[in-house]
């Protein structure tokens, strides 16, 4: 019996494992798109806040995302809010 459990808790640790980094996807916004800031111009006010971009992209959790570099000149991924331009993840690379 001892082994039955075992083996089960083995099976839904596994199971269990295989479910998140991979299908985790970062959500900014539900609103529509006609609520978002205009690209180009969101784009231009990083530009003005010292931000480098080498990307922009719309992703799949509706944000707007970049990958460049900051101000002090750190490798950045950022995911910003598109509705009201706030971050919602930053990694420095």
């Amino acid at each position: 019996m001892k082994s039955k459990m075992y083996v089960g808790g083995i099976f839904v640790a596994a199971l269990l494992g295989g479910c998140g980094v991979a299908n985790e996807t970062t959500v900014c916004t539900s609103a529509p798109q006609s609520d978002w800031l205009n690209q180009d111009q969101f784009q231009a006010g990083l530009l003005t806040d010292g931000y480098q971009i080498q990307e922009f992209k719309v992703t799949e959790g509706n944000c707007y995302e970049i990958y460049g570099q900051n101000a002090q000149g750190d490798k950045i991924e950022i995911y910003f809010n598109p509705v009201d331009g706030s971050i919602v993840k930053e990694e420095k690379h």
